[in-house]
C-alpha cells in the first residue's frame, strides 16, 4: 500500500506490449484487419480485450451523436429508431487495421495495469466522461462495471458508497483515494497481474515504481526477428460467436458482433453464425494460443521503432494533386482514417483532432493549410516520426485545394 506506481510507466509498458502483440498478429499480413470476434479473443487477458471493446464502443456512440443537422429533426422518434438500427448494423462491421487498433490496445493494457497499480488514474480514464466536471450519476458510473474483470468487487463497493445523484469529478477522485486506503485488502495485488503480463513481455513491479528503473527494449526481449521462421501466424480459429463469462457475474454487454474468422494472409469468405451469448468460445484444437506463441518467440520480435521504419514512406508534397477534389476534410475522412488520425497524430484526443480539421477546412489556400500543418500541428503534437499518417492527411488537403 505504500508503493507508489507510475501511470506513465504503465502507459510505456502498454505501448511496448501492444507493439509486440501487433507484431505477432500482423506479421503474416500487415494489411490484415480485425473484426469483432477477433477483438474479443485477441489478448490472453480478458481485461485487456474488454477495455479495447469499451473504447471502440465509445467511438461508436460518438459517431451516433454527431449525426445531427440544422435542416432535419434527428430527435423525431422514427429517426431515432432508424439511427439505432443503423448503428447496430454498423457495430457488426468492425474493421480495424493495425494503425487504428494498436493505440487502443496500448491504452487498454495501460488501464488494465492502472486498475490495480494506479486506481485513481484508471478510474478517471475508464469511468468518467472525457469532458466536464459536473456530477456524474452513480447509475452512469455503474454501467462501466461490465467492462471490468480485475478488481470488480473493489470498484463495485466504491460505487455503492456514492450518493445516487453522484459527485463532481474532483470529489469522486478524492473519495476513491480515501476508499482505497480504507479497503486496500479488497484490492488485487499488483504482483499477480504483473506476473501474468510478464509471460507476454518481461515486467516486474519495480519497473512500475515512480522511482524505479525504466525497462529498455533490450531488457524486454525486443530484439530483431530472425530471417528464418514460420511464414504464417497461428491465431485461434473462431467457429462461432465468442462469449466469455465471469465466474461470479454476467458477461459484459457489448454491441452485437458478427463472428467471422480472424484475418489470415490468404483471403477467405467470412463465416457468419447466429448470436449465441451463452455459448463458450470454440477454438480449433490445433491452433496455438497467441500468448504461447509469444513466449516461444519473446526474444525474436522486432522493436517498434524498426517496424515503423520499415513501413514508413515519405510524405508527398502538397503540390502533388492526382486524386479527385473533395469539398471538406470532415466529410472526406472515413471512420477508419479518423481513428488512425486521432490516435496516431493527436494522441487520442478527439477534441484536438476535430478542432484541427475544422480549422483546415476554413483556410482559403493550400499554402496556408500547408503552413498550419508543418508549423503548428507538427510542432505541437510532435509528428517527427509520423510520416505515413502525415502523408495521408496531406494528400487529403491536396485534394481539397486541387481546383484552386
Amino acid at each position: 500500500m505504500n508503493d507508489k506506481y507510475s501511470s506513465a510507466k504503465c502507459a510505456h509498458y502498454g505501448r511496448r506490449l501492444a507493439a509486440r502483440l501487433c507484431d505477432q498478429y500482423f506479421a503474416a499480413d500487415p494489411a490484415a484487419v480485425l473484426d469483432g470476434p477477433a477483438l474479443r479473443d485477441f489478448a490472453p487477458l480478458r481485461q485487456i480485450n474488454l477495455l479495447v471493446i469499451k473504447q471502440l464502443l465509445g467511438e461508436w456512440q460518438s459517431e451516433s451523436r454527431r449525426l445531427r443537422s440544422a435542416y432535419f429533426d434527428f430527435e423525431a422518434q422514427p429517426v431515432q429508431a432508424a439511427l439505432t438500427q443503423f448503428m447496430n448494423v454498423l457495430s457488426r462491421h468492425i474493421c480495424l487495421a493495425r494503425a487504428a487498433f494498436e493505440p487502443l490496445l496500448a491504452r487498454a493494457i495501460a488501464d488494465a495495469l492502472g486498475l490495480v497499480a494506479t486506481p485513481t488514474v484508471a478510474f478517471e480514464h475508464i469511468f468518467l466522461p472525457a469532458d466536464g466536471d459536473g456530477p456524474v450519476p452513480a447509475a452512469a458510473l455503474r454501467e462501466n462495471l461490465r467492462y471490468l474483470d480485475l478488481d470488480k468487487d473493489f470498484y463495485d463497493g466504491f460505487l455503492d458508497a456514492l450518493p445516487a445523484d453522484g459527485l463532481p469529478r474532483p470529489d469522486l477522485l478524492e473519495r476513491l483515494t480515501l476508499y482505497r486506503t480504507a479497503n486496500y485488502k479488497l484490492h488485487q495485488p499488483v504482483q499477480r497481474l504483473v506476473s501474468e503480463l510478464s509471460n507476454l513481455l518481461p515486467l516486474t513491479t519495480a519497473d512500475l515504481l515512480e522511482d524505479g528503473p525504466v525497462a529498455t527494449p533490450s531488457s524486454a526481449g525486443l530484439s530483431p526477428a530472425p530471417t528464418a521462421g514460420p511464414t504464417t501466424v497461428e491465431t485461434p480459429a473462431v467457429a462461432g460467436p465468442i462469449a466469455t463469462a465471469e465466474p461470479t457475474a454476467a458477461a459484459p454487454v457489448a454491441p452485437p458482433l458478427v463472428a467471422i474468422q480472424p484475418p489470415a494472409p490468404t483471403s477467405a469468405a467470412p463465416t457468419v453464425a447466429p448470436p449465441a451469448p451463452s455459448a463458450p468460445p470454440a477454438v480449433a484444437a490445433a491452433a496455438v494460443p497467441l500468448y504461447e506463441k509469444l513466449k516461444a518467440t519473446q526474444s525474436q520480435s522486432p522493436g517498434l521503432a524498426q517496424t515503423l521504419r520499415e513501413s514508413t514512406t515519405p510524405a508527398p508534397g502538397i503540390t502533388e494533386r492526382t486524386a479527385p477534389k473533395i469539398e471538406t476534410l470532415r466529410e472526406a475522412i472515413s471512420i477508419n482514417q479518423r481513428f488512425s488520425f486521432i490516435n496516431e497524430l493527436f494522441n487520442g484526443e478527439n477534441l484536438d483532432y476535430h478542432a484541427a480539421i475544422q480549422h483546415l477546412d476554413a483556410l482559403p489556400t493550400a499554402a496556408q493549410a500547408h503552413a498550419y500543418i508543418t508549423e503548428h500541428l507538427a510542432q505541437r503534437h510532435d509528428w517527427s516520426r509520423k510520416e505515413e499518417h502525415v502523408g495521408k492527411l496531406t494528400k487529403l488537403v491536396e485534394r481539397k485545394f486541387s481546383g484552386n
